[in-house]
């Protein structure tokens, strides 16, 4: 039994708030000098980031698909070691998860949304409601939430409200419904968050301003939440049942593992890096904006997602880098802005060259959703035939969409990626904790 005071943030659906409360109310309570672990439902990237700049401690996913359901009460728990208090922030509405019935033949449409994971965290849940257009209403929309489904429906913060007046309206009629309004923040352009193609700019490209967006955030939750019923709330949370999840440990192999990072490669799973030094790695950071070479000892390299096409014409323009990366011998794992940095060329700027004759262009179409994955073929990441779960998301597109060895085959698309020596690329994103053996795999493989 593990007794971790919790809470989700959740909202009937985008564009409500989520964000700026469950990252100012992280902000807030680490103000406080609590220890605060900070989650994301769902596969994004971008949230963790700001929710680290908020507590101190890397942001962490939950989502069943990318693992399993028996992972995700482990996976916070691991992620909350320490921790005083656990805050989730949720994706999309309540009740929104996978088009398609989740593994196991979970009702789809419900799987892997946020209700999901409350219960499988067996967390209290705080909805967020955006009041700018309504006053009254919004008790209707409270109570149909509260109705519907089955969670733990801990209370409501209230998000845009015009005035003081306004609040007390919105406030007086949830209060009628029996559930408690814990906190109403006013409309304030003041701490917008700035977006582009595939949502918000992430935090690591934007760090002194960011840093400022968090701490107005916090202030903002402070002044205009009750924090005292928000922590007696989290303490509600019964104790889990689980143990947290550890990375699996093998013999130590003493080898170098180097992972792309910087303002163009800004994607990717703490849990990741943990399972690859868990596997006997030594994790090193490069930055392909700035680092001329790889980092000395490399014997393997990992690129992850980010925006490289943001950032082509600096990318293309470190061709010592670029050379290097080219004539790398050891295995390489690239998922999505590192499959388009391995083509020949990005938006017509030359790029590293290991995928001969693939170029990468920006497209108008966003392509984004869970993968039910099958491995084409053995690489240093996969067995033929085994089955992954992963998501993507991009607006990007490569000529040709695979390789005489495709990385992988999923029923939308058919043949993906590239398999090509020691090197795997390919826009399918994997959260390593759910196919452990695939760190396990590419470490030995570096260490040959």
């Amino acid at each position: 039994m593990v007794a971790l005071p919790r809470l989700v943030v959740a909202a009937p659906s985008s564009g409500s708030g989520k964000t700026t409360v469950a990252t100012g109310l992280m902000a807030a309570l680490a103000e406080r000098g609590l220890a605060v672990s900070p989650h994301k439902v769902g596969p994004d990237y971008i949230d963790p980031g700001y929710h680290g700049l908020a507590t101190g401690r890397p942001g962490r996913n939950l989502d069943p698909w990318l693992t399993s359901e028996a992972l995700v009460a482990p996976l916070l728990l691991h992620g909350a070691r320490g921790a005083d208090v656990a805050v989730v922030e949720g994706v999309m509405g309540l009740f929104d998860g996978a088009a398609k019935a989740g593994p196991g033949g979970a009702s789809g449409g419900d799987f892997a949304s946020t209700a999901h994971v409350a219960n499988l965290i067996d967390a209290p849940v705080v909805l967020v409601v955006d009041a700018s257009a309504a006053s009254r209403s919004v008790a209707a929309i409270v109570h149909g939430f509260r109705s519907f489904g089955d969670v733990r429906f801990g209370g409501v913060i209230l998000n845009r409200v015009g005035s003081e007046a306004h609040a007390a309206l919105c406030r007086d009629a949830i209060e009628e419904t029996g559930v408690p309004v814990l906190g109403a923040l006013p409309r304030t352009d003041d701490v917008a968050k700035p977006s582009r193609h595939l949502g918000l700019v992430p935090a690591a490209e934007r760090h002194a301003e960011a840093v400022e967006t968090v701490r107005r955030l916090g202030a903002l939750v402070a002044a205009h939440c009750d924090l005292d019923a928000l922590m007696a709330l989290a303490r509600s949370a019964p104790d889990l049942h689980e143990e947290p999840w550890t990375p699996p440990l093998h013999e130590p192999v003493r080898t170098r593992v180097a992972v792309a990072g910087g303002a163009a490669f800004t994607f990717g799973y703490a849990e990741n890096e943990e399972l690859l030094a868990a596997a006997g790695a030594e994790v090193v950071r490069f930055d392909p904006l700035r680092d001329e070479r790889l980092p000395d000892g490399t014997r393997g390299v990992v690129i992850g997602g980010g925006f490289p096409e943001v950032y082509a014409a600096d990318l293309s323009a470190n061709e010592s880098l670029r050379k290097e990366i080219a004539a790398f011998t050891g295995p390489v794992y690239a998922e999505c802005a590192g499959l388009l940095y391995l083509a020949d060329e990005l938006d017509g700027r030359p790029m590293c060259g290991v995928l001969g004759g693939v170029r990468a262009t920006m497209t108008p179409k966003l392509t984004l959703g869970y993968r039910a994955a099958v491995a084409v073929a053995d690489s240093v990441v996969a067995r033929a035939g085994e089955r992954f779960h992963g998501h993507e998301f991009h607006r990007t597109a490569t000529d040709p969409s695979h390789g005489g060895t495709p990385a992988w085959q999923w029923s939308t698309v058919g043949p993906a990626g590239f398999v090509e020596g020691g090197c795997v690329a390919s826009y399918l994103h994997l959260h390593w904790a759910g196919s452990p053996d695939s760190a396990r795999r590419f470490v030995e493989a570096a260490a040959l």
